[in-house]
């Protein structure tokens, strides 16, 4: 089934971007170059989610120390 579902969406996807990009290609050639750039915008996506949640968890983390900080602050009273 994950075979099938490459297959349409890499269609729909090589079919919008090569109308987009105004590139006269066949079915095989669309189909292809649809495969190919979900490939690609896959890995390029999750690498983005992975630097953003590295990023993010950094973020985070900082605020959290902070937030202690000023706890341990409040508690100690300076």
């Amino acid at each position: 089934m994950p075979i099938l579902w490459l297959v349409i969406v890499g269609a729909a996807a090589g079919f919008l971007a090569t109308r987009l990009m105004r590139l006269e290609t066949g079915i095989v050639e669309t189909v292809a170059i649809g495969m190919a750039g979900a490939v690609i915008g896959g890995l390029v996506l999750r690498f983005l989610l992975t630097v953003g949640s590295l990023v993010g968890g950094l973020v985070g983390a900082v605020l959290g120390a902070m937030l202690l900080i000023w706890i341990w602050r409040r508690i100690r009273g300076g």
